[in-house]
């Protein structure tokens, strides 16, 4: 098959619909098809050789909380015309397919068989952006999808109420040959000290406020914690710092600014107990996946997102989102029990195999002949056979 991935965010800046769609290309190029991703870009991307397409200049704009770095150039048209005429994909596949203005843009031109993946859970991505106008050009994009699917539960039910469709629910995946408990620690926090870990961008929506909180009681009860801030973002970290500093905790509480992609699973593997005290927003919990994978106990906020991976009681525990005293509760009662972290952390281990991507890719592909075959599309006989994901 020949198949377009179609990214709205700058595919040089490291984020989850990035991270998605460089996995989902591998594993699909392993499985023998022709992939060419599409992304705007603020730097040269080199990874995929030519089958990397940069369109658009991607700018920074509020977006929920956060920052969303996509293009809003409408000079697109000419360079995505001669890309689909060059490479007359069978399937282009959109993620947040009604971003503008790459993804909007593609589906308008496109003559393939055209299938979006719904990744938020929240902030409207393309749904508010000139209203009214903007629910004219949607309901025009809409009629032009003949796929939905959907990362979480979480993600279904809310684009659903934009979109009306058949969604079929498909999981992030998460590499399971680079996150897995077999990696060596960070020697420097490898004392007696027991390790808290929060990796997330600074941000508000990801309840760092509250784990700090939190961490003042926890730290009250046993002194020998430390709590590994990991995350990007500089304009509330000075916040977060005075915050740690008015409650005498500077010599417990440990900010990293950057860490590689390489060396993240060693954090996860250097962490007795991970957390995850985002307040919403969420549609999943990827973070959550790689703290499983290195076989952590996880204690997340219960919002849909993260309660779409994570049960209650088997991998982790769940608490009231913005509640400092229950996410307290809630920590050392994994402090007191080193029996329990253990539980829930080779629980954990087990459920994270179900999302590894050699299964998700495998799902993907499955609903790309399903959607060709349902629209009248040709399927050669090599694609309707099973097959097996091997990555060298």
């Amino acid at each position: 098959m020949r198949i377009a991935l179609v990214a709205p965010y700058d595919f040089a800046y490291h984020g989850g619909v990035a991270n998605h769609v460089t996995a989902l290309e591998r594993h699909l190029t392993a499985l023998g098809h022709h992939v060419v991703i599409i992304a705007p870009a603020s730097k040269p991307v080199t990874a995929f050789g030519n089958r990397f397409v940069h369109i658009g200049t991607p700018r920074p704009m509020p977006a929920s909380g956060s920052v969303a770095r996509i293009t809003i150039s409408v000079r697109l048209a000419n360079k995505i015309k001669a890309v689909l005429a060059k490479e007359q994909f069978d399937i282009v596949h959109l993620h947040e397919p009604f971003m503008i203005m790459l993804c909007s843009a593609v589906l308008r031109y496109s003559q393939a068989t055209n299938i979006g993946t719904f990744h938020a859970a929240e902030g409207k991505p393309g749904y508010n952006f000139g209203w009214p106008v903007s629910r004219w050009i949607l309901n025009r994009r809409a009629r032009k999808l003949q796929g939905h699917i959907a990362v979480s539960a979480a993600a279904r039910d809310y684009h659903s109420r934009y979109v009306k469709a058949d969604y079929s629910v498909i999981p992030n995946g998460i590499d399971l040959t680079h996150f897995h408990p077999d990696v060596e620690p960070i020697a420097e926090y490898c004392d007696d000290k027991l390790n808290l870990l929060f990796v997330g961008r600074l941000e508000k929506r990801k309840g760092l406020k509250y784990l700090i909180d939190a961490f003042k009681k926890v730290h009250h009860h046993n002194p020998e914690t430390r709590l590994i801030i990991i995350g990007p973002g500089t304009r509330m970290r000075p916040k977060f710092e005075k915050q740690v500093r008015d409650a005498h905790l500077t010599d417990s509480v440990v900010f990293v600014d950057c860490v590689s992609y390489q060396d993240l699973p060693r954090y996860y593997k250097t962490a007795d107990i991970f957390c995850a005290p985002a307040t919403g927003q969420e549609s999943f919990g990827i973070i959550l996946l790689e703290a499983m994978a290195a076989g952590k106990p996880v204690v997340a906020s219960r919002i849909s997102g993260y309660a779409g991976v994570l049960t209650h009681e088997q991998e982790g525990l769940l608490v009231k989102p913005k509640n400092a005293a229950d996410l307290a509760k809630a920590l050392n009662r994994l402090i007191d029990d080193p029996a329990l972290r253990a539980q829930l952390g080779a629980r954990g281990l087990e459920t994270v195999k179900n999302y590894g991507w050699d299964k998700v890719a495998v799902r993907i592909l499955e609903y790309y002949r399903l959607t060709l075959l349902r629209h009248g599309k040709t399927v050669s006989a090599e694609d309707t056979q099973p097959q097996t994901l091997t990555i060298v």
